[in-house]
């Protein structure tokens, strides 16, 4: 990072300003370090690196673009790697310029490769051909709505969705063992008490409680939004966090809760130090851990979705069905 600070500041830049550069490296540029993350833990990529994108001669740059990444996936038919341009736009249209593209295209075709763009909208990822870019008026253009029809990064890097079942949750009792204070306002009585956790328990999807539940499983519940309820007795309160019947979630946005839940408070993630960290803190096969949370009463549905055009580089296996669905016994999906 010291030696990329001086590249571009300059080797006579002052102490402070080097510094200053290297803090800026150090975050890094944060859409590739994560998608790059995400892929590598998804568990279908076998090698994913960034390109180094100083052209000789300068020339050339009128030419060509060089792409942001190059990875090899299991999933793909023939041992050639592709090409990944990353973009982070929280716009619901992802916009590139005619050169822009060209350029790409160009050295996309130069070395034989797809050439494929990774999008970030707000949390969510897509991946997608960059021959599904439509020319508008001046510029080539795709909505988030196509680019999600057309996402790769199921078929490809091993994503997935799945939904926890309504009711399912963690719960936790509550000893009440010395009321601190007692104030009264217009809206009632507040007492604050001293308090013990005494007891842990488990729900499942049908709200029946569980035991023995395996450690991944358990951290499933870290993934969602639940939602709290408290039912107070003179003695204890069982405060309840339980799934409700809306949402969904990906396994790629599941991974950035599970980092966040083991952070320091205040503590801010740098995906460059994840990319360079040999295991990630979370689960290690995400894909294992939700299919045993079916088993377990968890998770009601896992769903492994396909885009609408299935490109000739992904194994033909992966695509005999247009919708993989495991589902718990009894669920109907509407």
């Amino acid at each position: 990072m010291i030696h990329q600070t001086l590249e571009a500041v300059g080797w006579n830049a002052d102490v402070e300003k080097i510094v200053e550069q290297v803090k800026r490296l150090d975050i890094g540029l944060p859409a590739e370090d994560e998608f790059s993350v995400l892929c590598a833990w998804l568990g279908k990529c076998e090698l994913l690196h960034k390109l180094e994108q100083h052209q000789m001669p300068r020339a050339s740059k009128k030419a060509y673009q060089v792409p942001d990444i190059l990875a090899f996936f299991s999933t793909q038919s023939l041992r050639k790697p592709v090409l990944i341009e990353v973009k982070s736009k929280r716009a619901n249209t992802l916009s590139f310029s005619p050169d822009y593209l060209a350029r790409l295209e160009n050295y996309a075709n130069m070395v034989d490769m797809p050439l494929l763009i990774a999008w970030k909208f707000y949390s969510m990822w897509v991946l997608f051909e960059a021959k599904h870019l439509k020319k508008m008026k001046r510029n080539f253009n795709i909505s988030f709505g196509d680019a999600l029809k057309e996402n790769l990064l199921g078929v490809l890097a091993g994503d997935l969705a799945y939904k926890i079942g309504r009711g399912a949750g963690i719960h936790f009792r509550l000893e009440k063992e010395e009321i601190l204070s007692v104030d009264h306002n217009e809206d009632g009585r507040f007492e604050q008490w001293q308090m013990r956790l005494s007891e842990v328990a488990f729900s499942g999807r049908e709200g029946e409680s569980i035991t023995n539940l395996s450690d991944d499983v358990r951290s499933l519940f870290a993934t969602w939004d639940l939602e709290m309820q408290e039912d107070h007795a003179d003695d204890h309160i069982w405060v309840r966090h339980t799934a409700g019947n809306d949402g969904i979630q990906f396994a790629h946005t599941a991974l950035v809760r599970l980092l966040d839940w083991s952070l320091p408070d205040g503590a801010k993630r740098s995906w460059r130090r994840e990319a360079r960290k040999e295991n990630l803190n979370t689960i290690t096969d995400f894909r294992r851990a939700v299919t045993k949370a079916i088993d377990e009463k968890v998770v009601q549905f896992v769903l492994d979705l396909q885009p609408h055009t299935m490109p000739d580089f992904v194994k033909p296996r992966i695509v005999e069905k247009e919708i993989h669905l495991r589902v718990a016994s009894g669920f109907v999906l509407d």
